[in-house]
Formats: structure tokens, C-alpha cells, sequence
């Protein structure tokens, strides 16, 4: 009996650490599901069904929204390379100023523009990183201030006015129009989701996405294609900037350079709360789109409540300090 006792003992802590994991990982995957559902609860019960929760307050915020979600679906795949995109904010604007100067040619090309003009930086951004070695940080550090500053003159360093022709050709279209009862934004935002989640679970270019977050030597070793699979991340995350200014311009009836700061911030905010390690490697698309969806009814929540805007910011940050500090504690059990 007494040589028995430490096999129980050692059986009993083999199954809290297996407990502890299981939780763990629970939390990792769906923690910013359940805060969603707690926040979404305790705004119906504060604000009413009629002021938080009503069709319209969720209607315009899912509308407003859907430009963050495509910002952080390419922050997503970018992220899980191990790299960052600190330019999507100024690209986005920069996408918005050349949506407004090419609206009077219909929705489809300033679209069009708004989207190359994402793609150009991305490719930019790609090239230096992958090619020249530089680091993620460098160089889209250096492309937001170019991107910032091209918008500026691109808009004679004023606010770019759509053309007369944008209002009757369906450009205002692109945010203001809904089908059936969904917002055309969120309809966009939804598809470009869905496209995510395929290229990301059921392609190579996903396996090879992940298996540079996780091992870029080893991925190199095994053959993946580190350098094109790289500026096809960078790409994206550049497109998606870029179609997110369009839908912009058209939801402020203009280009304004001094619009979309610090979008970067809350995409990759989004991102981390999501459960995307920001070391790469693991990372899901729908669980960034509930931590957009989380952070629009936090900040929503604080609208309601008519807190300071910069007290929002500090309680944003509080918020994704706080996030990233339980996400490396939670990788622990999982990882011993």
C-alpha cells in the first residue's frame, strides 16, 4: 500500500496538468468568443434592447467595422508569419484618397485603385522584407510614414472631395448600400473571410504561412517557398488595406489623410485577442473576426457610456496589455 501512494499521487497531478492544458487551450481558442458573449449580455442588460442591442446600433456598428475586419484578416496571415504590418492605416487612407479622386469613374474602378494602390505597398513591403532581409518592423514602419505622406500630397494636403458624379454613379454605394438586411460592407467583409479560410486551411499557401511562423529554417529545409509565399502574405495585407479605403471614402464622402490612425493598432489588437500568437506559427481567421467583434462592442460600450476618446484608447491598450500577458501564461501549461 505504501509503494502504491506515490503511482496515485503522480496519476493525480498527470490529470491536473492535462485538466490545466485542456483549460488552457480552451481559452486560448475561444476566450475572446465567450467575452463576446458576456459583453454582448451585459450591454443588453445596462443600455436595453433597444439602444445597444437594437438593429440599428448593431447594423451601423457592424457596418463601420467590416473596414477593421478586412485590415485584420491580412493582419492575420501577416502575423502568422511572425512579421507585422504597421502600414495597413496609412495605406487604407492613402487607399481612400485615390478611391475619392477616381470616384467620379464609378464604383468599380476607384475600388480598383484604392485596391492596386494596397497592392503596390504590399508588394513594396514584401520585396524589402523577404529579398533584402529587412526587418517586418523597418520597413513597414517606413512605408506607414511614406503612405501617410503620399496621401497628404495626394490630396493637395487637404481633404480629397468626391467627384459630383460619385453621388448618382453608386460609388456611396459601397458603404451605404445593404443587401436585404445586411450592410454591402459587412457582405464584403464576410466573403473575404471565407476566402480566408480556405486559402488558410485547405491550401499549401496556408501550410506554408504557418510553417514559417513556426520554423522559418525548418520550412526553409523542408522546401516551402519562403520568399514568395512572404510577398503573397504582404500583398494581401496591402489589398485588404486598400479595399478597406475605399469602402472608407465612401462611407465619409471623401479622402482624408488624417483618417484611419492608429487602424494598425486595432487590427493587430484584433489579432492577438483573437488567440493569434504574435511569434507565428498558430493562428485562426474567424477567431480574429470575433476579437474585431469584441473590440467594436467594447469601444461601442464605451460610446455609450460618453467616455473620453482618449480614455478609450488607454483602456484599448489596457485591454491588449492585458490579453497578450494572459496569452504567454496560458501557453505555459500547454507547452510543459
Amino acid at each position: 500500500m505504501v509503494a502504491a501512494q506515490p503511482s496515485t499521487t503522480a496519476l493525480r497531478e498527470a490529470r491536473d496538468r492535462a485538466s490545466r492544458a485542456r483549460f488552457a487551450t480552451l481559452i486560448q481558442r475561444q476566450g475572446a468568443l465567450i467575452a463576446l458573449v458576456v459583453t454582448m449580455v451585459f450591454g443588453w442588460l445596462r443600455y436595453g434592447q433597444e439602444g445597444f442591442t437594437g438593429t440599428y446600433n448593431i447594423t451601423e456598428a457592424l457596418r463601420y467595422n467590416a473596414m477593421f475586419a478586412l485590415i485584420a484578416l491580412g493582419m492575420t496571415f501577416v502575423i502568422m508569419t511572425g512579421g507585422i504590418d504597421l502600414s495597413v492605416g496609412a495605406v487604407a487612407v492613402l487607399g481612400s484618397v485615390m478611391a475619392a479622386r477616381a470616384s467620379g469613374e464609378g464604383p468599380w474602378v476607384a475600388t480598383l485603385v484604392a485596391i492596386a494602390t494596397g497592392v503596390a505597398i504590399g508588394l513594396l513591403n514584401g520585396v524589402l522584407i523577404s529579398r533584402f532581409r529587412i526587418q517586418p518592423f523597418i520597413v513597414t514602419l517606413a512605408t506607414l510614414l511614406g503612405g501617410r505622406g503620399l496621401a497628404l500630397l495626394a490630396a493637395n494636403n487637404s481633404v480629397q472631395s468626391l467627384s459630383t458624379e460619385a453621388f448618382s454613379n453608386g460609388f456611396i454605394d459601397i458603404s451605404g448600400r445593404e443587401i436585404g438586411p445586411v450592410p454591402l460592407p459587412v457582405a464584403i467583409a464576410a466573403v473575404a473571410f471565407v476566402i480566408g479560410t480556405v486559402l488558410l486551411n485547405l491550401t499549401r499557401f496556408g501550410r506554408h504561412v504557418l510553417a514559417i511562423g513556426g520554423n522559418e529554417e525548418a520550412a526553409r529545409l523542408a522546401g516551402v517557398p519562403i520568399d514568395r509565399t512572404i510577398i503573397v502574405v504582404y500583398v494581401l495585407s496591402g489589398g485588404l488595406a486598400g479595399l478597406a479605403g475605399a469602402i472608407l471614402a465612401a462611407y465619409t464622402f471623401s479622402g482624408n489623410p488624417n483618417e484611419a490612425v492608429g487602424w494598425e493598432l486595432s487590427a493587430i489588437a484584433a489579432v492577438v485577442v483573437g488567440g493569434t500568437l504574435l511569434t507565428g506559427g498558430l493562428g485562426s481567421v474567424w477567431t480574429t473576426l470575433v476579437g474585431v467583434l469584441l473590440l467594436g462592442a467594447i469601444i461601442n460600450m464605451l460610446n455609450f457610456e460618453s467616455l473620453d476618446p482618449y480614455w478609450q484608447q488607454v483602456i484599448r491598450g489596457l485591454f491588449l496589455l492585458v490579453v497578450v500577458i494572459l496569452q504567454s501564461r496560458l501557453r505555459r501549461p500547454a507547452s510543459g
